[in-house]
């Protein structure tokens, strides 16, 4: 899984060497930043998996050998512009890691094999965790400590999280939609607790979208127990009031968010010092 690890480590990440540049087994990829997620050049990575001196005819014969795949090539592949060998912008076809793990499950390559290995290794564990979920609370818990959070650190954020999804349900069950809906909520709660909004947080404290930073990751002590505050007040207003849409539960949210802010400004009175800190949790040494 290592070796996975470190081949996948700059596929999420701005390449070092251009913004439009990954690296994958040591050899360029070209990426594109879309929708929210990136976006990998499928003929690159079939090249590096196989060396093949022509690619398109690989492809199409990878296809030829895989009726599902090529039922469905539309759906994983999307056209997107990306520097072409001359030097233009053009249409090439690209896909986010989800495809491009389905279309190298089709490459017949020992260079391949690796990653089928792994991608068993993990469906294994996911059949397993849905079986006993406490397993999938213990693999989170491994994961943070592996980037070096503390213990106390991992035990919050753990916590935040289970009490998010309470509040998070809660919100599902009185027809608030997931995604546009939920970011409005959230951000109303930010603001309660923070008066500053989801974006201006992430400034604050120097993270970035496209790297998939999550702002709770790197939030302190006292950020992640305020956080937690506001939202499970917010699910106990909701409950009480049994509101339901998204304008009483905004205001039921504006609530929660105001006593946890109340809640930080009188901890900032007492230790002369802001709750929110500036920068990532890990570059600060917390």
């Amino acid at each position: 899984m290592r070796m996975i690890r470190n081949k996948f480590k700059n596929m999420t990440q701005i390449g070092k060497i251009k913004k439009d540049v990954a690296i994958f087994e040591e050899k360029k990829v070209r990426k594109v930043w879309k929708k929210d997620r990136w976006y990998f050049s499928v003929a690159d990575i079939v090249q590096i998996l196989t060396d093949s001196v022509d690619v398109k005819q690989y492809i199409k014969k990878l296809r030829q050998r895989d009726d599902e795949l090529s039922i469905n090539w539309g759906t994983i592949c999307t056209p997107l512009e990306l520097m072409a060998k001359d030097g233009k912008k053009r249409k090439i076809i690209t896909s986010d890691i989800e495809g491009i793990f389905r279309i190298i499950q089709s490459i017949p390559s020992p260079k391949a094999e690796p990653f089928k290995r792994w991608l068993a290794k993990v469906g294994k564990e996911r059949i397993d965790e849905i079986a006993d979920p406490e397993l999938a609370v213990n693999r989170a818990k491994k994961i943070y400590e592996k980037k070096g959070y503390p213990k106390n650190w991992v035990e919050k954020r753990m916590r935040g999280i289970a009490v998010r999804n309470t509040l998070t349900d809660e919100w599902s069950e009185r027809d608030i939609k997931k995604g546009y809906e939920f970011g409005i909520l959230t951000n109303e709660i930010y603001k309660g607790i923070f008066e500053k909004d989801y974006k201006s947080l992430m400034e604050l404290k120097k993270l970035s979208k496209k790297k998939k930073d999550n702002l709770r990751d790197h939030m302190g002590d006292v950020e992640l127990i305020l956080t937690m505050l506001a939202e499970a007040t917010s699910t106990d207003i909701t409950r009480a009031k049994n509101s339901k849409g998204i304008k009483k539960i905004k205001t039921d949210v504006q609530k929660g968010g105001r006593i946890a802010g109340e809640a930080r400004k009188k901890i900032e009175k007492e230790t002369g010092k802001d709750v929110m800190s500036k920068g990532s949790f890990l570059e600060m040494g917390k």
